[in-house]
């Protein structure tokens, strides 16, 4: 299903399959020049926000309106996670700070178990709205499992 693009105003719309209409602004719209594995005919992407407790965000293709990815941010589960980016990858997302970048894992679904694919997040630019999948060195597992749907508490105090 490819995505007609519509204006309103200075706000673009799509109607997708999962969230119905959604609207947002054209600047919002993060460019995936290399596209995502296993989406390569998908460049341009809005990051729909779940404001509920606990909640994890949305990935919505724009080309192709029935494809949305559930995304957090991997440290939310594993605050110990750590992504190491080559220089390459930097320049590619015109990144200078690596500190910059937004960095989503994408949940997916094992057999009893909700899990994140640590070795293969997306690293994001917001400023220029560029983003990219890369392989994490190391052995970051591509399906991490989470036991609960909550976030790891650390004691503070």
């Amino acid at each position: 299903m490819k995505a007609t693009l519509a204006g309103l105003g200075s706000d673009m719309e799509i109607t997708t399959s999962r969230f119905g209409l959604v609207e947002f602004d054209p600047e919002s719209v993060i460019r995936f020049p290399a596209g995502l594995c296993g989406f390569e005919g998908c460049a341009a992407w809005v990051l729909l926000a779940d404001d509920s407790p606990g909640g994890c965000a949305w990935l919505q293709s724009v080309d192709r309106t029935d494809i949305a990815l559930a995304v957090v941010d991997p440290r939310r589960f594993v605050p110990a996670y750590r992504l190491r980016l080559a220089r390459c990858e930097l320049a590619a997302l015109q990144l200078t700070e690596p500190g910059d970048a937004a960095v989503l894992a994408i949940v997916g679904k094992a057999a009893r178990h909700l899990t994140l694919n640590l070795k293969a997040p997306l690293v994001i630019n917001p400023l220029r709205g560029l983003g990219r999948q890369v392989i994490a060195n190391g052995d970051a597992p591509m399906q991490y499992e989470l036991r609960s749907l909550s976030p790891q508490l650390r004691k503070t105090a």
